[in-house]
């Protein structure tokens, strides 16, 4: 069981919960203007895991075709053997179910938008066989998570959450842009629609500058319509600078793409978190 439990932990690389587990505290902490308590936090964790693992579950259901050829994810769980398909489908499924009845348990907002969510974490794995904007689903797809977050804190959705969840949208864009360029010669020989695939390095790099400029600029506006403090525009400047070092690490040789998604990706949202509490706090 534990051995099972390892290799489904691989499957969704659970690990990488850290990119949408930041930004669902950021808008809880200010929406509560401080501590939500320890309900809705146990509520919040296991719905966001049971959807992150319900998306990373279709994802490498309906990739399973793809990784077999590509080099860099021959050894998956899903591909060499050590999760079967039916296994994967299963194990979606009851992700599914738990986050649908975890969202009951939130309040009605949340149970109503349940299904549409699930719907959004499933198609993502679908656009790249037809066409660019994958890495835009991708992105909408994780800036679900604070809108959820503040659902289940205030019931509703206020207009700094939406400035928040676009700033994360392309944030996520424009680093996966960066992650995907690792697959830009595999894409381009099996036809998959990714944008380096299609616009090449120099274009794609151009891009995700640009939708990491936009983020910031959202953020900005989260940060003011949030009536937040100088703590607050503190930990914003601090996302800014590593997004332009994560910038300059691709920039200066591709090789660095992997420190720049999980390190500099990982530390981000929760340095910007920490500023927000912070914030929130004093």
């Amino acid at each position: 069981m534990l051995k099972q439990l390892k290799n489904l932990s691989e499957l969704v690389v659970f690990e990488h919960t850290i990119f949408s587990s930041a930004f669902i505290l950021i808008a809880m902490v200010v929406a509560a203007r401080g501590w939500f308590g320890y309900d809705i936090l146990l509520l919040c964790a296991l719905a966001l895991i049971s959807a992150r693992n319900f998306a990373m579950a279709i994802n490498r259901y309906v990739d399973i075709d793809i990784d077999k050829q590509n080099p860099r994810t021959k050894s998956r769980p899903s591909v060499d053997g050590r999760i079967s398909p039916l296994q994967i489908l299963v194990f979606a499924v009851i992700n599914a179910v738990l986050f649908v009845i975890v969202s009951y348990f939130i309040n009605n907002l949340a149970f109503i938008l349940s299904l549409p969510f699930l719907f959004i974490l499933g198609i993502y794995s679908y656009f790249k066989r037809f066409s660019t904007l994958a890495h835009f689903i991708l992105g909408i797809s994780l800036s679900l998570a604070p809108i959820a977050g503040v659902i289940a804190v205030l019931g509703y959705i206020p207009l700094w959450s939406i400035f928040l969840a676009i700033g994360v949208m392309l944030w996520v864009a424009g680093f996966d842009l960066l992650y995907s360029l690792q697959d830009m010669n595999f894409d381009k020989k099996n036809g998959l629609f990714s944008i380096p695939a299609i616009y090449g390095a120099k274009n794609t790099l151009i891009i995700s500058r640009i939708c990491h400029i936009f983020a910031c600029l959202f953020w900005l506006l989260f940060v003011i319509y949030s009536n937040g403090g100088i703590l607050a525009y503190i930990g914003l400047m601090c996302a800014i600078l590593m997004l332009c070092y994560e910038h300059y690490l691709v920039r200066k040789d591709f090789l660095n793409i992997p420190k720049a998604f999980f390190q500099t990706n990982g530390y981000l949202g929760f340095i910007f978190l920490l500023f927000i509490v912070l914030d929130n706090v004093f």
